[in-house]
């Protein structure tokens, strides 16, 4: 089927979808219009695919897309290590969809349909 385009260069969704990404992996639960929730599904049940991969090259795969933010300032986690240490163990026995999507109502401001997407 292919990619929605939401709006922008293909530069400025690429940075879009590492941001929303790497917030994912972090807070596990962010709030963002309906069509972005859809594109960043694929993106991060890609993600964790490759953190239960847990090898090396998936590793450093996951390190390219993910921004480098820390998830837990006592420990100095990051995104990255969170998404193999965390995340990925927790979904060693399921296969596929990791997130949930949840429909809001429109925004106030422009009536944008909003969505919740979150770590199942």
């Amino acid at each position: 089927m292919g990619y929605q385009k939401l709006g922008r260069t293909s530069a400025q969704r690429k940075a879009l979808l590492r941001d929303l990404a790497t917030d994912l992996i972090i807070s596990e639960r962010i709030e963002t219009t309906e069509p972005k929730a859809k594109e960043l599904k694929s993106v991060v049940e890609k993600l964790i695919t490759l953190g239960k991969r847990g090898d090396l090259h998936a590793r450093r795969q996951a390190a390219a897309y993910i921004r480098h933010e820390v998830a837990n300032e006592e420990t100095g986690q990051d995104a990255v290590q969170k998404l193999f240490s965390d995340v990925a163990t927790r979904y060693a026995d399921r296969q596929g969809g990791y997130t949930r999507i949840m429909k809001l109502g429109p925004r106030r401001g422009d009536g944008a349909p909003m969505a919740i997407i979150e770590l199942v």
